[in-house]
């Protein structure tokens, strides 16, 4: 394996002498299947509202840079090409040189000729790279298209030549069908990222995203010039919105089948881990059991589908007044606390994001118990006897997927009440197409690689160790659809309960310093609250 140099000059040489990544293109490890039929999903288009929409991945480069940006490797910006017929550009496309090429725009056209397109009036030239002193394709020339009265661009376009390019080349969307957008990650600029007095390359999204919000990803970016704030440069711009809420390409329940089995997360968990997860039912069985605030001394044993839990409409959010707690006799109580491995199974929740352009498939898992922690103060590990147990604990994964194709986009891991997405190109695959998965001694967050993260600053923190064993959870084995709103799913009595599942028990006080690089959490034992009241059950989920 070669070595890596942090300096600016011995990465100049590197990409001088070796291809970068971007000229490379990311596909999935294996072909998409066909779906089972259905009425939209998979179709490749989809109406917004009399404007159809079709998502391109085919490219025809612009203008590069080999400097700037991540990794000091640059960014590459793209015309969409192989664009239908009828159908026209909306905006460019780019990414930086440090990653596979993958990447997608949206084109459109009019299907019912009520003037939902139009052609910009004028171009505004936003920024030139003719002054700039780096390695570059030629000049590269960013422009703002001018719309019309009424209606918003949504994309930038770049050329080569400083000649303003044809009105012809792109379209401009009525503004009923657009809606508010914002920055997303850092692309590219040839200095600091971010810094103001540079011009910036940043990709966009829709400012609100969740299962209610209409607002679609187009899949351009936004130029920022130098000296202006974001906020005045997003003003130029705008995402699509799906106007109608017309969510009739989403996935039928067999389609939703057959992506998760094509999907389907490997779980792998430590290879000294001794609390596994387990089905709803085998808990419930085994021993859980309901509390009611003022008459602890007489606990409810559960049903095995939950229909003796409170419900959703005796009261909306958790006030304290139940919980759930392990069996009494210590026999029983160790034997639920090591969850059932075998007889696990998973939980989905599917939902329209991005206005129904794309499916989120959320798979929720249930661990009966969360383990200890174990702390590293410098060199040394510090395993805790009680400290980051708790009664109950859920964790979940998200697979993106567009509905345009069904092919998948990227996963977002839980960790420890947040989480991070990471890109379909940047996961390990098994059996086709299907993400590994890492569960932490333990606590079971998740993660991408196998290793160590820790939870905390300086040095100090909690460890959430990783690492392959042959303890894998195929969650394709055992799964249930639990909800999908738009389809009008029947779903379980135990989805509705909305109190803790567990019983919260303080240790007292801890030093203060010690807690400044330890999670607040570390301070007692507190069941987690069920899927339903998770910010991620409606809206988008929580990044780092």
């Amino acid at each position: 394996m070669g070595k890596y140099c942090c300096s600016s000059n011995c990465r100049s040489k590197r990409s001088d002498s070796l291809p970068l990544p971007i000229e490379t293109t990311f596909n999935l490890p294996s072909p998409l299947p066909p779906w089972p039929e259905g009425e939209g999903f998979g179709s490749g288009t989809i109406d917004l509202g009399g404007l159809q929409v079709r998502q391109v991945s085919t490219f025809t480069k612009v203008w590069a840079t080999s400097e700037g940006g991540s990794d000091n490797l640059g960014a590459s910006f793209f015309e969409p090409s192989q664009i239908p017929t009828d159908f026209f550009m909306l905006g460019c496309y780019s990414q930086p040189n440090n990653r596979k090429l993958r990447g997608w725009v949206l084109v459109a056209r009019d299907k019912t000729n009520t003037d939902a397109l139009k052609k910009p009036i004028d171009y505004t030239l936003v920024w030139s790279s003719e002054s700039l002193n780096i390695r570059q394709d030629g000049i590269g020339y960013f422009w703002s298209p001018t719309p019309p009265k009424g209606y918003k661009a949504v994309g930038h376009i770049v050329t080569n030549s400083q000649e303003k390019p044809s009105l012809e080349k792109v379209r401009c969307v009525r503004s009923d069908l657009t809606d508010e957008c914002k920055t997303e990650s850092w692309i590219w600029g040839p200095g600091k990222r971010s810094a103001t007095k540079h011009f910036n390359v940043f990709s966009l999204t829709p400012k609100d995203v969740g299962m209610l919000d209409l607002v679609v990803c187009v899949g351009t970016f936004l130029a920022q010039k130098p000296g202006q704030t974001i906020e005045a440069a997003s003003i130029s711009m705008a995402c699509m919105k799906n106007k109608e809420g017309n969510f009739s390409w989403m996935p039928n329940l067999d389609q939703i089948q057959a992506l998760f089995q094509a999907y389907a997360p490997w779980i792998y968990l430590h290879p000294i881990e001794k609390y596994f997860p387990s089905s709803m039912s085998w808990f419930f069985v085994n021993g859980a059991l309901l509390y009611k605030r003022g008459d602890e001394s007489k606990p409810e044993h559960i049903e095995a589908r939950g229909n003796n839990l409170p419900r959703v409409h005796d009261f909306y959010e958790d006030d304290g007044a139940y919980w759930i707690d392990l069996p009494v006799d210590e026999e029983s109580k160790e034997r639920i606390k090591r969850g059932n491995l075998k007889e696990s199974e998973v939980y989905l929740h599917v939902k329209p994001i991005f206005g129904g352009t794309f499916t989120d498939i959320t798979i929720w898992i249930f661990y009966p118990f969360n383990g200890p922690a174990k702390a590293k103060v410098g060199c040394i590990n510090i395993p805790f006897r009680r400290i980051g147990e708790h009664v109950g604990d859920w964790e979940h994964l998200t697979l993106r997927v567009s509905n345009f194709s069904g092919e998948l986009w990227s996963v977002y891991f839980s960790q420890h009440s947040r989480g991070h997405w990471v890109d379909a190109q940047d996961l390990e695959f098994h059996d086709g197409n299907k993400p590994a998965i890492y569960s932490s001694l333990h606590s079971h967050a998740m993660y991408s690689k196998p290793g160590l993260v820790l939870q905390g600053c300086g040095g100090m923190g909690i460890r959430n160790d990783t690492a392959k064993s042959e303890m894998v959870m195929d969650t394709g084995a055992r799964f249930s659809v639990v909800a999908a709103e738009y389809l009008n799913l029947s779903e379980p009595p135990w989805l509705n309960y909305r109190r803790k599942w567990g019983p919260k028990i303080s240790y007292g006080k801890i030093m203060k310093y010690v807690m400044k690089c330890f999670p607040s959490e570390m301070s007692g034992e507190e069941g987690p609250t069920g899927p339903m009241l998770k910010k991620s059950w409606k809206g988008d989920e929580v990044v780092q």
